[in-house]
């Protein structure tokens, strides 16, 4: 891949809503790990390896095990290292993050919402949202892992 320019460098601004939007993510009923689970789920589907590589350094940080980055991306053969909350967050971030080709399916979101709260589960699709921008603008101006 060619070099591209930094965006922070040539929008500084751009960052910003992003930046706040995260922030307020930070305090929800979320722990560390599940976000860092929608990161690197989210990234794993987009093929973002700057965020794979930062997410997955920052889950084993938060106390996340080896093991269960190692397979997430077969989480659904790994189940008994999920748990019933993992799995709803994990199919939510593939749902929405996939979502051209099936869209959410009423039965995850009622299932979400009874396993969370309309709250939380207002929280979970916001923060998928946040890493899908991030994936998108990592991957569009070449951000590669440090």
């Amino acid at each position: 891949m060619k070099p591209r320019f930094n965006l922070l460098q040539a929008v500084p601004q751009a960052y910003k809503p992003l930046l706040e939007l995260d922030k307020m993510l930070a305090d929800t009923q979320l722990d560390k790990i599940q976000r860092e689970m929608i990161k690197i789920r989210t990234s794993q589907i987009n093929g973002c390896a700057y965020c794979l590589n930062m997410h997955s350094k920052d889950a084993l940080k938060y106390g996340e095990r080896q093991e269960r980055i190692f397979v997430m991306s077969a989480w659904r053969e790994a189940r008994n290292w999920f748990s019933e909350q993992d799995q709803v967050i994990l199919e939510l971030t593939e749902q929405v993050t996939l979502i051209s080709k099936h869209g959410v399916s009423d039965e995850l979101f009622e299932k979400a919402v009874a396993t969370f709260g309309e709250v939380t589960v207002a929280q979970i699709i916001l923060a998928i949202v946040s890493m899908n921008a991030w994936n998108r603008l990592g991957i569009s101006f070449g951000k590669q892992p440090e």
